[in-house]
């Protein structure tokens, strides 16, 4: 019953956190450096999921910076950059991932 509750208390609290942005700011205009910054914040996030698993070595966990995954990483950020297209992203990036672990390089 414990774990319930707690879920219950974590689920309300991150609620009213998120609520309290609608509520307090409704009505208000943002100045202008702040409605710039919140527009880096995906890309911002998205790094930091993604970089871990880059330069982190899955087998040893220390910083790898000769890590396969890391290189795949620079080629699908190629791809991306060069052809600014998201499935080709994608299909590159995952089948050289299936590739190297085929290979058995994790």
């Amino acid at each position: 019953m414990n774990i319930w509750l707690l879920i219950v208390g974590v689920g309300l609290v991150s609620l009213c956190l998120r609520a309290s942005f609608l509520v307090l700011l409704r009505g208000r205009q943002l100045p202008e450096r702040v409605t710039s910054s919140l527009g880096l914040v995906p890309a911002a996030v998205l790094a930091a999921l993604i970089a871990p698993e880059l330069l982190y070595s899955s087998v040893t966990g220390t910083l790898d910076v000769l890590n396969p995954r890391l290189v795949i990483g620079l080629l699908a950020a190629a791809v991306a950059w060069r052809t600014r297209n998201v499935l080709w992203t994608l299909m590159v990036g995952l089948g050289l991932l299936l590739v190297a672990q085929g290979l058995g390089w994790r």
